[in-house]
């Protein structure tokens, strides 16, 4: 039995989620302390209109998760069950597709945003003041950036399928940690002063960079690994279109929902100025740290629960979900008491400006405390994804932003102009938490049930 065998059936829980786990949430956090790095060095310029640039480019740079998930999420789940089956065949030519159609959409998104981004920039809110700043630092970080910083991320989720979560731990690192190096020299007037575009240019290096990685460490292993980026595996097979995309197009909804979410929340926030559309870009990245944690931990199992349920060890499986839940919700509640205790003092880590930091800490507070609800709705949606059930995924994603969070967006703003929009968000976690409960457990006993009755039918 060779170790990534052992690791998905045979090894102790604790070690093998720690094994699958640990090195993807270290990653996910240096991600998201990499997103935060952009906006601190550019908060450190005290200058609203570069920081308010960097907030109204987020929604462009999150729709890069619809590809990442759609070919990332998608490939990388079938590679988890073609494992399980044994089918290796199946598992060169899932990591193959995905790898070839995130480099071609990753090209494409980065010409079309290039071709529009006149319209792209009136969309995303940009008005006279942060117009110049914005399409600088998007033309960094999209219209060149795009097909660089998708595929690091799907690279990242292929490798991490077969149980190598260190090495795509690594390959992400990698360009974070040069990311928060490159940025106060690009950004800061002592460096070359470039503002927000510096940041831009500081991410496209470092993205190229931890691309470099992934491609050197598939060329020294060589016939080690199952990642497979051989055109000629390359395959359009039904059998594989389906299977990626009935796991990653409801993903691809989902990350695309979510831009139309943050798009429109910048919208409401646009009209209170560049001060409190600065101060809710500071709140968002800050509540990214643990939600970040949450999602490495959940995708880090990702592969163990889609391995378990495709070999048919379903006790195996339902034991990791339970252990990765309890774990997250422990963790989100200490962060979730920390960031409402101090809300003032860590918006002021990014501004020391009076009016951002006052309505920093309100947004902080209601963005925080939809982080603990969070934890059952991603772990319900990454049990889906890894088994198969996109179409459940989707239902989620749906439920949290059409019917619940864009609706509690506008509701609460009219009830509570500006402030009331933090806590949109936590509406929405709270009522999905409590279907995804549901949902899932319902979902655990049918598996249950059919492994007891195949058992019994064999014997």
């Amino acid at each position: 039995m060779d170790r990534k065998t052992y690791l998905f059936e045979s090894a102790p829980l604790g070690r093998a989620v720690a094994s699958l786990a640990v090195p993807t949430v270290i990653s996910s956090l240096v991600t998201v302390i990499y997103n935060l790095a952009d906006t601190f060095f550019v908060s450190l310029l005290n200058d609203s209109v570069q920081n308010a640039a960097v907030t109204l480019a987020a929604p462009v740079m999150l729709a890069f998760n619809a590809v990442n998930n759609l070919f990332g999420v998608g490939s990388s789940s079938l590679m988890s069950r073609a494992l399980g089956c044994k089918d290796y065949d199946t598992v060169a030519k899932s990591s193959a597709f995905g790898f070839y159609c995130s480099l071609f959409c990753g090209l494409l998104f980065g010409i079309l945003c290039f071709v529009f981004r006149a319209p792209l920039l009136t969309l995303l809110g940009a008005d006279e003041t942060t117009r110049a700043a914005t399409n600088e630092y998007m033309f960094w970080t999209v219209c060149l950036g795009a097909a660089p910083t998708i595929l690091n991320v799907v690279m990242a989720y292929l490798v991490r399928s077969e149980g190598s979560a260190v090495h795509a731990s690594i390959g992400t690192m990698t360009g974070c940690i040069l990311n928060m190096a490159l940025d106060p020299i690009f950004i800061m007037p002592w460096g070359f002063g470039m503002g927000a575009a510096g940041a831009g240019l500081a991410t496209f290096i470092s993205n190229c960079v931890a691309c470099g990685y992934f491609f050197v460490l598939l060329a020294v292993r060589r016939g080690k690994t199952y990642v497979c980026v051989n055109p000629k595996k390359l395959s359009f097979e039904g059998r594989i279109v389906r299977s990626v995309c009935g796991v990653g197009v409801p993903a691809a909804i989902q990350n695309l929902l979510n831009v139309t979410g943050m798009t429109l929340l910048n919208n409401l926030t646009h009209p209170y100025g560049a001060d409190a559309i600065a101060a809710m870009g500071i709140c968002q990245k800050l509540a990214q740290v643990p939600m970040y944690a949450v999602m490495g931990f959940s995708q880090g199992v990702m592969p163990l629960i889609g391995y378990n349920f495709s070999s048919g060890n379903i006790k195996r499986m339902k034991d990791a979900i339970r252990l990765t839940l309890i774990i997250s919700l422990a963790v989100m509640a200490v962060v979730t008491a920390v960031y409402c205790a101090f809300p003032s003092f860590f918006v002021r880590l990014f501004m020391d400006k009076e009016a951002v930091v006052e309505y920093g800490r309100h947004f902080l507070v209601g963005l925080t405390l939809a982080q603990p609800f969070m934890c059952i709705d991603f772990r319900a949606v990454n049990v889906f994804q890894a088994t198969g059930k996109g179409s459940y995924s989707l239902v989620f994603a749906i439920l949290r932003k059409i019917v619940f969070e864009i609706p509690a967006l506008i509701l609460l703003n009219m009830i509570f102009p500006l402030y009331g929009l933090a806590y949109a968000q936590t509406v929405a976690e709270l009522l999905l938490a409590i279907i995804a409960s549901i949902v899932l457990s319902r979902y655990m006993r049918r598996l249950e049930a059919s492994r007891a009755a195949s058992s019994g039918g064999k014997a």
